[in-house]
């Protein structure tokens, strides 16, 4: 089946509940032109420089999120036009963002990222890290970054109730950050959950993003 279509079947059973991240990592540039094609306009990447390289190649009016792990040194690479660093994970990454926002002139939108997973690999805040870190004058600070919303990994398994408990958790941490410290930001509104394995079960646990890549790509590329 072309990406076209795969992407169609994908755009058909999110519907409008969520937005899709078409995640392009490792994918030549010919696979995004026919994505771009099909009308989608947002990609995400997982290495800077092949995030860099592509914005360089690719159409303007794309909008690039970055959605892997982003080391506090590369990220003067993407601060001129990243469209939402996905995964901030620590507040030395905060910190340096800020910075290259200020250098850029622009506010650079971010999600938190928190580990809700049982794997020790995954990245992220706990909820009591990110509660103890969020105070009004660390936020105020930050005045280089929209904070967008929250991001988070479910555990990679078979077990369809154990990935929807995980989901759940974070759209109820989601719901305490919105109803707490970020109750007057109107920009605070994004839970970034699910992938091509279990969107559909983030989708129903509240997610309002996605980020799909192998059931529109199909499988990865490593290189």
């Amino acid at each position: 089946m072309s990406i076209q279509n795969r992407l169609k079947e994908v755009r058909a059973q999110i519907g409008n509940k969520a937005l899709l991240v078409a995640v392009s990592k490792t994918k030549p540039n010919e696979d995004l032109l026919e994505a771009y094609n099909a009308g989608q306009r947002i990609f995400g990447e997982n290495k800077v420089q092949e995030l860099v390289g592509k914005y360089e190649a690719l159409p303007k009016d794309i909008q690039w999120h970055m959605i892997g792990h982003l080391q506090s040194n590369k990220v003067k690479y993407i601060a001129p036009f990243v469209s939402l660093i996905h995964g901030v994970d620590t507040v030395k990454l905060l910190k340096t963002i800020n910075k290259e926002g200020a250098k850029n002139k622009r506010k650079i939108p971010c999600l938190l990222q928190l580990h809700i997973a049982e794997e020790s690999t995954k990245f992220g805040f706990s909820e009591e890290e990110l509660m103890i870190i969020l105070s009004d004058n660390f936020i105020n600070e930050l005045e280089y970054i929209e904070i967008r919303g929250i991001m988070g990994m479910a555990t990679f398994t078979d077990d369809e109730a154990h990935v929807r408990k995980e989901f759940s958790h974070l759209k109820r941490i989601f719901q305490n950050l919105k109803s707490g410290i970020f109750q007057t930001t109107d920009c605070f509104k994004e839970i970034s959950m699910g992938m091509s394995g279990d969107y559909q079960i983030a989708i129903e646990e509240g997610s309002t993003m996605v980020r799909v890549g192998s059931s529109i790509f199909g499988a990865r590329n490593y290189h």
